[in-house]
Parts: structure tokens; sequence; C-alpha cells
């Protein structure tokens, strides 16, 4: 999924109306499994001046890229946040912990030939589903509307279930990235 999917997913499954700091947990557990790539990718592209090709076809399949990707993106890590959280009864670490596991969940469904390592430090096996929310040629033109309709429709329920302005522009906001980020992989490959 793309990464404003994940936070859409996120903040509507664990955001907690009136809890600015669950919501914000959540938010932020959405993100953290793709803020490694964001900053390699920034860093490569934007600094270093490497083609996005070279990026998405090279760089993010070099071992140190995947290494990294897999401390992140880690099912046993996650999973052991989230027990703690759940064993502590801390509602703002469950909201970030569980976020980023729905996060994992989605992306062990919908990653193929770019899927990570989601058992590390236990194993380096990687599950390669046979569907892909972004290639065309593994139902990305099915997953990927289908992506932003679910997406779109969890943003109009919480445009109803969160009554603050600034709850209601940020959900506005997360509709509006995940509209322009649809299709932005057919311009890159």
């Amino acid at each position: 999924m793309n990464t404003p999917a994940h936070l859409i997913f996120g903040v509507a499954a664990f955001g907690t109306p009136g809890q600015p700091r669950v919501i914000a947990a959540a938010a932020a557990g959405a993100l953290l499994p793709d803020l490694s790539l964001y900053l390699l990718v920034g860093w490569s592209m934007l600094v270093m001046n490497i083609p996005a090709e070279v990026v998405f076809r090279e760089m993010y399949y070099s071992d140190l890229w995947q290494g990294i990707f897999a401390i992140d993106n880690s099912f046993v890590l996650w999973g052991a946040l989230l027990g703690a959280a759940l064993w502590r009864r801390w509602p703002v670490l469950i909201a970030f912990a569980g976020a980023g596991l729905l996060h994992l969940v989605f992306d062990f469904l919908l990653h193929n030939e770019d899927a990570r390592r989601q058992f590390w430090p236990l194993t380096d096996w990687v599950f390669v589903s046979p569907v892909s929310y972004w290639d065309s040629s593994r139902y990305g033109g099915i997953i990927g509307p289908l992506e932003l309709a679910v997406s779109l429709a969890l943003c109009g329920w919480m445009l109803w279930r969160f009554k603050s302005a600034a709850m209601r522009g940020a959900v506005a906001l997360m509709a509006l990235a995940e509209a322009a980020s649809a299709n932005i992989w057919r311009f890159i490959f």
C-alpha cells in the first residue's frame, strides 16, 4: 500500500476521538515501517542525485537497504512491542504498535518481488505475495483503485467520527495525499 493509505488505515483503526496522543501514536506507528525507505530514497535522490530508476530497481534490493527494512518491518519486533503494550495497558503504545503491525499485515499481503524480510531476526525468509498494490502484472490495476476507494471511504468515516476542525483538516490532507500518490508508480516504472 502507499504510505498515505497506511496512515489512513492506522488512524482509522487505532485513533481515538478526543485523545490526541493516541491519534498521534497511531499515525506514527502507521508511518514508521516506511520511514527508513523515505530517508534512504530522499538522501539518494535529493542529495546524491541518483536517478529514481536506479534507486528503486537497484538500491532498494541491496543487502544494506534490505537489512534496514528487515528491522522496521519485523512482525517479531512489532509483535513484541504490542505484547508489552497490551500487558502494561498503555493506550498510546497500543495504538503505535497496533498501527505498525497493521501496516506490516498489508505489506505482507501486497508486496511481491519488493517484499521485505518480515520475520527478522528469527529468519530471513520472505513471503512473496502473488498480489501487488502497484504492479499491474500482479493485479495492481485492481488493488490500486480498491486501496484508493477504501482509503477515501475511511476518510469519510473519520470526518464523521472526529469532530475537531484540526483533525478533520488532517483527515482531508491524508485523503489528498492518498489520491495524489495512488498512481505514482506508473510514472516511476
